[in-house]
């Protein structure tokens, strides 16, 4: 018998439109982590993060001044609602950090979108803008708030001026890497259409361009917060950040914590906000994100 005899039998190659067996087909491995349940997965890091807390306080390992029980903190923080919703002194407080973080927003958006495309669009932006905006990116922000202070004065405006300062940066570098990530081909192929550079920009490169942008737009909604706190940390004020400072100069660590909660609660809701925008707006496009499944 000769070798080409005894060579197996080639794999037959499936007809068009016929399914491929699954054993030609390489799956990757899920690991038993990945299998976990969402909710069953957060309620177990919940409970640890929980666990651990109340064993610090309970063994004595951390002072209580630092760190308060798990429980004191709640009680704190049904004090804090009942107080919000019997129309108590921290609504007001409350209120002011929204209007701060609201404006401060939407002037990052504004300002970061119109320096995105600046930088994205335009050789003068990449080169001339981009290194000062860098520049200013990689100072310590808190140093700003005094200075906006001085500038401003104690009102809202400096804490939306440092809001935006913070919030601004991601959203131009979103903007900029989402008008450079059009394809080639369809550049030139708008190009031989004849299509004007703002029909290009509105029509080609904006619509590509949506998922950096929003990633820019959910880093800038993280960053918009920091700036408000601390802003009214730092520069006086009449929101929450006043009330933390406060309770902290009081030694009242559970009313701080509870503060915190609060203030995280509205971050994720600001970001869950800019994620469902982002799920209606760039449709065709699906991807894992804080709110989903």
């Amino acid at each position: 018998m000769s070798a080409v005899d005894q060579a197996p039998p080639a794999p037959k190659r499936p007809a068009p439109g016929q399914p491929i067996a699954g054993d030609t087909v390489w799956a990757e491995r899920v690991a038993w982590i990945d299998r976990i349940p969402r909710w069953l997965g957060m309620s177990f890091v919940f409970a640890l993060f929980i666990g651990v807390w109340w064993g610090l306080t309970a063994t004595g390992l951390v002072s209580p001044i630092i760190l308060p029980s798990p429980l004191e903190t709640l009680e704190d923080l049904i004090f804090v609602t009942q107080n919000l919703a019997t129309g108590g002194y921290m609504g007001p407080a409350l209120w002011t950090t929204l209007k701060t973080i609201f404006y401060g927003y939407l002037l990052a958006i504004l300002i970061g979108f119109s320096l995105g495309v600046l930088v994205g669009e335009t050789a003068f932006g990449e080169r001339a803008v981009m290194p000062y905006l860098v520049g200013l990116d990689a100072m310590p922000k808190v140093a700003f708030a005094p200075l906006f202070v001085a500038w401003l004065g104690f009102d809202i405006h400096s804490k939306v001026a440092l809001a935006t300062f913070i919030a601004t940066f991601p959203i131009v570098v979103g903007t900029a890497a989402g008008l450079h990530a059009a394809d080639e081909n369809a550049r030139m192929l708008f190009k031989t259409m004849g299509a004007s550079r703002w029909q290009t920009l509105w029509k080609m490169k904006l619509p590509t361009g949506l998922p950096q942008i929003f990633t820019g737009l959910k880093i800038g909604a993280a960053g918009v917060m920091a700036g408000a706190i601390t802003g009214e940390f730092l520069g006086g004020g009449r929101g929450f950040g006043e009330l933390i400072r406060l309770a902290a100069t009081q030694l009242n660590t559970p009313r701080v914590f509870s503060l915190i909660i609060y203030l995280s609660v509205i971050g994720i809701l600001l970001y869950t906000f800019v994620t469902w925008l982002q799920a209606r707006i760039v449709f065709w496009r699906k991807e894992q994100v804080l709110g989903g499944g």
